[in-house]
């Protein structure tokens, strides 16, 4: 039995991680994020700790004095609290002051390289989840037409694109033009922003990004993605393939069924 830690943000993401590696029959060491995390966390690890975003120095003393060597991030960090007037330590503040930008990847990546300093190594995010990455083809819903697929090859490579400068990981397209591109705002956002402008049967397309680094940022799509969909009278939803986890599987699955809204695994 080894000693996993957890660096557990917000959404699902983390709840799911952490049920995952119990069944393996590791033991969890969480550090909940308290500007992010849910409580639920405490019922679900074997050890949780609450500790500010900011407090990075006290991150790794937590996590060795547990006897942690291996660690996974879960979970969204919403950038507003990045940037917002939170209480940064020493040792934060220099990875801050260090950064060449502020992008999602230099941060992390920083982040990254001050925990393998102190011996701890950063796993894949999706490690104990790889069972729930999207399978090739449709996955749910009604098949698309010829122009709906070339539709969603248009928004791949948009959305690869963007992708790959860091700004965001979906888009959402509509007769080969781009309806909304992904920022900081996130997916369901996106797609909702993209039905005003729109209107219906627009095709949403997500991502990963070129080379992704897995240990920081794997791409989600879960329950709330699908009524956002079918609020917005999106056509269908395109995700990478191999890249991309559909948290609580089988119960989105059904709720798209239900909802006649269409998912596919796609990659170009």
């Amino acid at each position: 039995m080894k000693s996993i830690g957890l660096i557990a943000g917000n959404n699902r993401f983390p709840l799911l991680v952490a049920q995952e590696i119990k069944k393996s029959g590791d033991k969890v060491v969480c550090i909940a994020l308290k500007e992010e995390a849910s409580a639920e966390l405490e019922i679900l690890c074997d050890k949780t700790f609450w500790i500010s975003v900011g407090k990075f120095q006290k991150i790794i003393d937590t996590l060795k004095s547990e006897n942690v060597e291996t660690a996974i991030m879960a979970g969204q960090v919403k950038h507003v609290k990045i940037y917002s007037a939170i209480t940064m330590d020493f040792r934060a503040i220099k990875i801050m002051g260090s950064l060449i930008n502020k992008k999602t990847d230099t941060i992390l990546k920083s982040v990254a390289d001050e925990f393998a300093k102190d011996n701890i190594e950063l796993l894949p995010s999706h490690s104990y989840l790889k069972h729930l990455l999207a399978p090739k083809g449709l996955i749910t819903g009604q098949k698309l037409n010829s122009d709906e697929i070339k539709n969603v090859k248009f928004g791949f490579k948009i959305a690869k694109s963007i992708a790959s400068l860091d700004i965001g990981q979906s888009v959402v397209v509509k007769n080969s033009s781009v309806l909304a591109v992904e920022s900081v705002e996130g997916t369901d956002e996106c797609i909702k922003r993209a039905y005003q402008l729109g209107g219906e049967n627009s095709i949403a397309v997500k991502v990963a990004k070129p080379n992704q680094d897995f240990r920081f940022d794997v791409p989600v799509i879960g329950l709330q993605t699908i009524d956002t969909l079918k609020e917005s009278k999106c056509r269908a939803l395109a995700i990478e393939q191999g890249a991309t986890l559909i948290l609580d599987k089988d119960e989105v699955v059904k709720k798209a069924n239900d909802l006649n809204v269409t998912l596919l695994g796609f990659c170009d």
